[in-house]
């Protein structure tokens, strides 16, 4: 302790949290506040929540550190926020960076059970599935929910994710997409035919009209994004107008897709009269 003293008054020490100390200099980064505070909460601390969330850089840190520690108590000191979690299990717990922090997965369903908004969790699984070397999309995040039931979270994570990875079959799809279209005033379409050397779900040639119905789950990497933009502007430039629907919207927002339908009905329709008036 002498010692410590001493390089402490000399200013080779610089006390951080207790038991914790800085060499040569007060200021820390961010990494070196966070590994201060985990280190000084206890020797199975481990950055978690929002804290966890902003080292691995897929969401913005709350404005007091997060920590958890597998105890079922523990001092908190002030401007530290502490959960005790004796069952947080090994699988979940890794080093990033040198800092002992939740895994991915563990932080989004972590982020899943606090009372950030809808909108940020959702901000927070897209910014997981585009980081670089997380490999951490939709279907393993539901994969983990999977081996977590019950736990805090995860009902929460699961109706985010089911817009993604919900799919019909090809019978269901088409019977419930055909009377949507119908509601919506459009005329029995073709199914499954080629249209500018590719082949749409539905199609209607005297409107000119192609829709396309889509799970997620399917086209979220972006080679399968960009087939799908350069499907769009080849019917584009050949005056067609595409629209696309997931199979969630035909299930769960029918009113949204009939909407939409009617509407592009109507306009084509009024582009055809005006088309025709000029011969």
């Amino acid at each position: 302790m002498s010692a410590i003293r001493h390089r402490l008054a000399t200013g080779r020490l610089h006390r951080v949290c207790l038991g914790v100390y800085a060499v040569g200099r007060k200021e820390l980064t961010q990494e070196g506040s966070w590994m201060a505070v985990v280190l000084a909460c206890a020797p199975d601390a481990v950055l978690s929540h929002g804290s966890a969330a902003a080292l691995w850089g897929i969401g913005s840190e709350w404005r007091l550190i997060e920590v958890s520690v597998r105890r079922r108590s523990w001092p908190r000191p002030a401007g530290i926020k502490i959960r005790s979690r004796p069952s947080l299990p090994d699988g979940d717990l890794t080093i990033h960076r040198g800092i002992p922090v939740t895994t991915p997965a563990r932080t989004v369903l972590d982020q899943a059970a606090t009372s950030i908004s809808d909108a940020s969790l959702e901000r927070l699984v897209n910014e997981a599935d585009a980081a670089r070397g997380m490999d951490l999309d939709s279907g393993s995040l539901r994969r983990y929910c999977d081996l977590r039931s019950g736990e805090p979270g995860v009902t929460r994570l699961r109706r985010l994710l089911d817009p993604e990875t919900f799919r019909l079959s090809d019978s269901e799809l088409e019977r419930l997409f055909r009377s949507l279209a119908l509601a919506a005033g459009l005329p029995q379409p073709l199914t499954k035919v080629f249209v500018n050397h590719y082949e749409v779900d539905f199609f209607w040639p005297d409107l000119g009209l192609v829709v396309e119905t889509d799970s997620l789950r399917y086209h979220r990497n972006a080679i399968k994004q960009t087939r799908d933009f350069r499907r769009d502007q080849a019917h584009i430039a050949s005056g067609l107008t595409p629209l696309r629907f997931t199979h969630w919207q035909v299930v769960h927002e029918p009113r949204h897709v009939e909407a939409i339908l009617a509407s592009t009905r109507r306009t084509r329709y009024a582009g055809l009269r005006a088309e025709t008036s000029r011969l």
